[in-house]
């Protein structure tokens, strides 16, 4: 049996009436606010407080007087955290409310929405009998929240996903015990047996070289397909044959969290470049995310100046600090139905939240994900960052749009990732023992039947263009991606069940055969002596297989698979503003010496140190020194449109405000537009 609620009679004059009487905001800011709100999912007093036109305390005694309810002050009189533990803290940060005493039968709720309340009512526990909704501001009910209940909160953030499918729950002694028995075994096979453990050696590399290139190959033809679908699609538009779909549905509030750490010369930047986004800021929900045990980034963040959709959300101390957990920490936090991530770094393009927003609402359910383009705004630092955006260019643009386009797992790219929350709440969101935590959502979203789609979109962030800090960088990838696999492959049985045979073998290429790449490099280097006459054990073994082609059929292979990787390269890199990149593709065969170390350094930390955080580093590149230059104080809100645009005059007579308007209160002071 659900609860009852006892709401007094609400006043029925507007909200916007009440706050003009009070004189808490001014009628032009008014009037421009209702013309938002026209157009968006949102509500007058979010419109009014993203925009600076009004105070939170006036507009929480505008609401009292509306819904002629009390205002409590919850940090001179707490609520019950039992009761909050009866509803749920996640539950009680996102929909704004907290329920504050139960007395003589009645359970009285503290909430800073409430035209949402009646809707929420089902949902309250049945225990909680009658209801009594009671008023206070954002910001307080949070306070109280966390002041109660925050050390569930963060107990939370660190096991929201299934400890059949977590880090958390690996067996170390076990692991341990593996790597030893299999470093033995080849070292013990090297020293008695070497002619054979380097062929076995030899076997594997070469399976998993044609693994990954068949991969690579399948995923660069199905993005020239696509492409040429959408090409078409773009013709028959041009042409009049076709008309682009227009949404149906107002703009949604996206929330996007930015997890920082140790960037002390970054936050007065990062305010700058976001504040280049022209979506409606009372619609962006931007939550700066930092350890609360990161003094310098604190520090940094204290000194700056926010503009209202930014807010900081401080994670508490644990005994991880990895960047899954400060996410899962703070959706909490987030206001919108739409979550996405961005990195410290990085400077999305200003029209790239509409075009979530508008894919999104055209999209199937199933897509739960859109995944942007990552490139750099450094690539002539030196010739590894030349390197770095060359494959950063060609795993974004052909590899993981090519895995979208053929439907297999995409291993995500940790920044510029957006989600439908329910879809996102319902997989764990993100394992917060993972230092790989894309790449694994990723699988698990697959697993549940979702699927993630590119988006025509380019963030730019820093390419790390020191070969050490790189190496750390790639190392922690690698690692990831390995206990990516030993995760998911704890049971393969249930892995083929959930994806299938096609999406399988192709994760198989993506994590096991990408990975043993790197670690075997130097095996398939070695042919190369070969090629001058140098001594290889394998010559004599080599010489008489396959009717005496072996070493002709390996060495094609290897060219092949060389003109494979330059081919991409090179079409990656085609566009106006990478193509001086194009003479340095080739240049690639000596950048991946890297990943070997990168790689053996990984198979290291993923016995001794599975959970540590290679921090990369960020800064480093001063962008503001170009001549793009960012600003350095976030933007005043963009203004609407005129009046006129919104609302056109008819051929004759005059032209009444729009039925929106009655809600902010507008219409007994302005009464009609001529």
């Amino acid at each position: 049996m659900s609860s009852s609620t006892v709401i007094a009679a609400r006043d029925q004059r507007p909200l916007g009436q009440i706050l003009l009487e009070d004189g808490a905001v001014e009628s032009g800011n008014l009037l421009k606010a209702a013309m938002i709100r026209q157009r968006q999912a949102s509500r007058l007093g979010e419109v009014l407080l993203a925009n600076g036109w009004v105070q939170p305390e006036a507009l929480t005694r505008a609401l009292s007087r509306q819904w002629r309810s009390s205002v409590i002050d919850l940090a001179a009189m707490p609520p019950d955290p039992r009761l909050i533990d009866q509803l749920g803290a996640d539950f009680c940060l996102s929909e704004g409310l907290v329920p504050w005493r139960r007395i003589g039968g009645v359970t009285y709720i503290v909430t800073a929405r409430p035209e949402d309340f009646d809707r929420l009512r089902p949902g309250f526990p049945a225990g909680f009998g009658t209801v009594r909704m009671l008023l206070s501001s954002d910001a307080d009910v949070l306070e109280a929240v966390l002041k109660r209940r925050q050390t569930a909160l963060i107990r939370q953030a660190e096991t929201r996903v299934p400890a059949h499918e977590s880090c958390r729950t690996r067996n170390e002694v076990r692991v341990a015990r593996v790597a030893m028995v299999l470093g033995l075994a080849v070292t013990l096979g090297l020293i008695f047996a070497p002619i054979a453990m380097i062929a076995l050696l030899t076997f594997w590399a070469v399976l998993t070289l044609l693994a990954s290139s068949a991969l690579k190959l399948l995923s660069f033809c199905a993005v020239l397909r696509a492409r040429k679908r959408a090409r078409m699609q773009e013709l028959a538009l041009a042409k009049g044959r076709a008309t682009p779909p227009e949404m149906t549905a107002p703009l949604p509030v996206i929330s996007v969290m930015v997890p920082l750490f140790g960037e002390a010369n970054i936050a007065d930047r990062l305010i700058g470049r976001l504040g280049r986004l022209n979506y409606p800021h009372e619609l962006m929900d931007i939550l700066i995310v930092v350890e609360e045990t990161d003094q310098i980034t604190c520090e940094a963040l204290a000194a700056a100046t926010l503009p209202r959709w930014m807010r900081i959300v401080r994670v508490p101390d644990g005994p991880i600090r990895t960047k899954p957990r400060a996410l899962n920490y703070a959706l909490n936090f987030c206001r919108g139905d739409i979550i996405g991530v961005w990195d410290a770094e990085d400077r999305p393009e200003p029209e790239q939240l509409h075009k979530v927003a508008r894919r999104f609402h055209f999209a199937p359910p199933e897509v739960a994900c859109l995944q942007g383009v990552l490139d750099f705004y450094n690539p002539r630092t030196n010739w590894l960052a030349r390197a770095f955006t060359i494959e950063y260019a060609s795993w974004f643009r052909a590899t993981l749009a090519g895995a979208a386009a053929l439907n297999l797992v995409v291993p995500l790219g940790g920044t510029t990732l957006f989600f439908r929350r329910k879809a996102l709440e319902e997989v764990g969101c993100w394992d917060a023992w993972n230092v790989t935590e894309d790449a694994d959502l990723g699988v698990r979203l697959v697993r549940r039947g979702y699927r993630t789609e590119m988006l025509d979109t380019v963030t730019h962030e820093e390419a790390n263009c020191r070969a050490l800090p790189w190496i750390k960088q790639r190392s922690r990838w690698h690692k990831g991606f390995a206990m990516t696999w030993g995760v998911h492959m704890r049971n393969p049985l249930r892995l083929w069940q959930d994806l299938g045979p096609r999406r399988f073998l192709g994760f198989q290429a993506q994590f096991l055969a990408s990975l043993s790449q790197y670690l075997l490099a130097p095996v398939l280097w070695s042919f190369w002596l070969l090629i001058f006459g140098l001594p290889h054990p394998m010559r004599d073994m080599l010489s008489g297989g396959l009717g005496g082609n072996a070493i002709a059929l390996l060495f094609t292979l290897f060219i092949l698979s060389e003109i494979l990787n330059i081919t991409v390269g090179l079409w990656a890199v085609r566009g106006k503003d990478h193509r001086h990149l194009m003479p340095w593709v080739p240049t690639l065969h000596l950048y991946f010496p890297l990943g070997c170390l990168a790689g053996w350094k990984a198979i290291y930390e993923v016995v001794a140190k599975p959970f540590y955080w290679d921090k990369t580093a960020h800064g480093i590149f001063d962008i503001a020194t170009e001549e793009e230059e960012i600003p350095t104080a976030a933007p005043q809100a963009a203004k609407p449109p005129p009046l006129i645009e919104l609302f056109p005059a008819p051929a004759s007579g005059p032209s009444v405000i729009a039925p929106a308007f009655e809600d902010s209160g507008l219409l007994p002071v302005l009464g009609k537009v001529n």
